[in-house]
């Protein structure tokens, strides 16, 4: 065979094998093609599973939250159920406090009424207008004010201190030398008149009856009893 035959022969093969590598890409992405899915054809009728968080269904977290926030509903109402009956229980505690304290003062007035009266029967009472009769009324003065002493002391001291003279006045002692004698039946000074005065009798130093419970609330407090008294005191 010639030589230019050959090279002929060889020059034509190379264009087929191109050709023929070509038709076979082209039926490969006709086959690709064919198998990918168009854009305007449906997919597939596949029943879709349940869209899930996690591995827990969106039913299942619904009911979860629904719980949460009945629980927390319960919490609110629970804490506000507790704070009205603070509040209830601090309106009866303050309405207690007040009638207790309302009762308490009716209490004290109704003594305050009491007492002034019982002074006044005890002040009033009718008795001799003499030394007897004075002595006797200091003693259910004194009686009424759990004030110790009896007729016999004090008359003993009265007769020592003045004579029985109500309007007896010392001028001359150490009292009367400091501006403050000495007056009454029991001889008594007008800064411890005042101090021991007895409530319901006279503030006149010498008037019989407040002298005498005055000059007996003095020795209570400081010997005892006026029947402990047989000296100047």
């Amino acid at each position: 065979m010639p030589a230019n035959f050959r090279r002929r022969s060889r020059a034509l093969a190379q264009p087929r094998k191109i050709a023929v590598a070509g038709v076979a890409v082209l039926g490969a992405a006709a086959v690709a093609f064919s198998a990918a899915p168009s854009q305007a054809e449906p997919t597939s009728s596949v029943a879709a599973a349940p869209v899930q968080l996690g591995s827990q269904p969106i039913q299942g977290v619904k009911a979860s939250v629904t719980d949460r926030l009945a629980g927390e509903s319960v919490k609110i109402q629970a804490i506000a159920a507790k704070k009205q009956a603070a509040v209830k229980q601090q309106a009866r505690a303050a309405a207690l406090h007040k009638a207790k304290a309302a009762h308490e003062a009716k209490q004290a007035a109704s003594r305050s009424a009491k007492r002034p009266q019982m002074q006044t029967v005890a002040v009033h009472t009718s008795y001799g207008n003499n030394l007897d009769g004075w002595i006797r009324q200091a003693l259910a003065v004194m009686k009424q004010h759990n004030i110790p002493g009896s007729y016999n002391g004090l008359h003993r001291n009265i007769m020592r201190e003045s004579s029985g003279n109500p309007n007896a006045i010392n001028n001359w002692d150490i009292n009367a030398r400091n501006g403050i004698p000495s007056k009454g039946l029991l001889q008594v000074i007008g800064p411890t008149f005042n101090a021991y005065h007895v409530p319901g009798t006279s503030k006149n130093i010498y008037d019989p009856v407040a002298n005498i419970t005055a000059a007996a609330n003095y020795a209570a407090h400081r010997y005892g009893s006026i029947d402990h008294v047989n000296s100047a005191y």
